[in-house]
């Protein structure tokens, strides 16, 4: 019989007591008392009647008569065995389900202009790096009037961001499809979450965990944004697989699987990196430097594999790799190597925006002549109190969107309970969500939904359901418990894909709607734009009021500024309409008010 590709402290699920179950049901009980209550955003009062009345009938489940009952302690199969067919099987399973859910949502609107500023900020990246460039000049003489949102125009227009997301963004742009980008990412972070459940835990974590990430209404919707956040998953997804399994196996190419992800998540959101990475790293620099000070005492530690220099060489190499392409793109765009695009734009157009506490107070300090002011004055000025309530909005949001807000809070007191009698993998990655909460407490942005910011907490999260589903049916199966079994798995059903539309509309559905609605509005404004300037090459003069601050700007351009149909940026006052009229003897000059409607062209 071959040795377990799985640690031995997977073999036996601690034992789950009568007592933390009933607290854990209270709980459950509980917030869907709030849900009820109207307490909770986005978590409908009758969703969370039905969720209540499902919850109830545990007691029922729990009075069914079940089989013959399992021996105590008996050993898993589903972690006591070799990884196999089956196991491939799953995975492509939540892989194809993440997939085809991303698609069907996003197939309908892929022809529609982003949502959100930042996409079209990613869009400009990818479309710059493709290329060849980092940065491109700005306009020789008119830079102001090309002035984009989160894009830095000092001399070099380039986006504000970190390059993973561009880099990973550009061929799927190339293609002509950019959303595939984030779909096709998805969908291999949850077949990586497979393989991180089957590793930690067993078959049964790994399937609910991926099915879980497969249909989370949150992870789907951020599918269809081209935000940072599903490049970072995927980084993510690598490096957490990495470092999971170099803790059983403590081998070179673990911790160069690890440190490759880590360093991809670092080029798309670094502090979210940072965060996540921190627990894993100083137990990988605690066992390095334990291992290394032992000398070879033992077998073990003389074993090739096992050598702590291999393993710090495995984690540092990528990240030093990392380090030096931010530090390149930093001098490429802002000629400085320390000082990075997102810094410098922050400091000259949104200095309230700053990171940390009393934001607008010290932003105020350093007003300066290109402060997109509307926006800019959005920021809220962060206090003790206004990080406590942020910080409570993350939690629940996320929770929320996920999977859902009940069956996570029950999970996570469940895993809880058990984690000094777990594997210690299961600490760090409670370690994990929390340092990234933690990490974004001096920020007074909530996040987009409530919660963007902590957004890849989303596959440590759905390991936690699996996990207690895994640690549940255990527990029940010994006990002789199936209709306790039956009873979670309707749980989490409900749960996840919400009630009826036609009673009340699900997350999901009411997000599609969110996103959907100032997408078809940029479309509208760019067809009109397009329909009425019929004399081509153009230059359109877009005046709009307060946009910065509603979300909603149409001074978009491609990369090198060379469209035959460009969009420039009207200040009333400020803009020299006689001016711009001379310096684009090429092109026809139009002004245009989309508030109003009106566009003339100027002769």
């Amino acid at each position: 019989m071959s040795e377990s590709p799985y640690p031995t402290s997977t073999l036996s699920p601690p034992r789950v007591s009568l007592s933390v179950q009933v607290v854990a049901w209270i709980a459950g009980l509980a917030v869907c008392v709030a849900g009820m209550l109207d307490w909770v955003a986005e978590w409908p009062a009758e969703l969370a009647t039905v969720q209540l009345f499902v919850l109830a009938l545990a007691p029922v489940a729990y009075m069914l008569p079940g089989r013959r009952p399992r021996p105590l302690n008996q050993p898993e199969s589903d972690t006591t065995s070799s990884a196999g067919p089956l196991d491939a099987l799953l995975c492509l399973l939540a892989g194809g389900l993440s997939l085809y859910l991303s698609s069907r949502i996003g197939l309908p609107n892929e022809h529609l202009p982003p949502a959100y500023h930042d996409e079209f900020s990613y869009l400009f990246q990818a479309k710059t790096l493709l290329s060849g460039h980092f940065s491109l000049p700005s306009h020789p003489l008119h830079p102001e009037l090309f002035d984009q949102m989160h894009v830095l125009n000092e001399g070099r227009m380039a986006s504000r961001y970190y390059p993973g997301t561009g880099l990973w963004l550009a061929p799927f742009v190339a293609m002509g499809h950019p959303y595939l980008g984030p779909w096709v990412a998805g969908a291999i972070a949850t077949m990586l979450l497979y393989w991180i459940g089957r590793e930690i835990s067993g078959r049964t974590t790994a399937i609910v965990a991926a099915m879980a990430m497969a249909v989370s209404p949150g992870v789907t919707l951020f599918g269809n944004t081209l935000l940072a956040h599903h490049s970072t998953l995927l980084a993510l997804s690598v490096f957490l697989l990495g470092v999971c399994r170099w803790r059983r196996t403590r081998s070179l190419a673990d911790a160069l699987i690890a440190g490759c992800g880590l360093s991809f998540a670092m080029l798309c959101r670094p502090m979210t990196a940072a965060a996540i990475g921190l627990p894993f790293g100083l137990d990988a620099i605690a066992w390095i430097v334990r291992t290394a000070t032992a000398g070879r005492a033992n077998a073990a530690v003389r074993s090739p594999d096992r050598r702590p220099l291999a393993s710090l060489i495995g984690f540092g190499l990528p990240l030093l790799i990392g380090w030096g392409v931010l530090l390149l793109y930093n001098h490429s765009v802002t000629g400085d190597w320390l000082k990075s695009p997102y810094q410098l734009y922050t400091e000259i157009y949104t200095p309230r925006h700053v990171y940390g506490f009393h934001n607008v107070v010290r932003g105020e300090q350093h007003l300066g002549p290109k402060v997109i002011d509307a926006y800019d004055r959005w920021a809220e000025n962060l206090t003790a109190a206004l990080a406590v309530r942020n910080t409570l909005i993350r939690w629940v949001s996320s929770w929320l969107w996920i999977v859902d807000l009940m069956p996570l809070v029950i999970s996570t007191i469940i895993v809880g309970q058990a984690l000094p009698r777990l594997d210690r993998r299961w600490t760090l990655i409670a370690l994990a969500v929390i340092s990234l909460h933690a990490a974004h407490i001096p920020y007074w942005y909530v996040g987009i939904m409530g919660w963007h910011y902590v957004f890849e907490s989303a596959p440590l999260l759905c390991l936690v359901l699996g996990g207690a589903t895994h640690l549940l049916f255990a527990e029940w199966k010994q006990r002789n418990k199936f209709g306790l079994s039956l009873w979670w798995t309707v749980v989490l059903a409900v749960s996840i894909a919400g009630i009826d539309p036609a009673f009340c509309p699900s997350r999901l559905q009411r997000g599609i709607g969110a996103l959907r609605d100032p997408r078809q509005k940029h479309a509208q404004l760019r067809q009109w734009l397009e329909e009425r300037v019929d004399q081509r090459p153009a230059l359109v003069l877009v005046e709009q009021q307060d946009t910065e601050a509603s979300h909603l700007d149409l001074v978009y351009n491609e990369p090198g500024l060379r469209a035959d149909l460009l969009l420039g940026r009207f200040r009333t006052g400020q803009t020299d309409v006689a001016r711009v009229r001379r310096d684009f003897p090429d092109r026809t000059l139009y002004v245009a008010c989309p508030e109003r409607h009106t566009i003339r062209r100027i002769p």
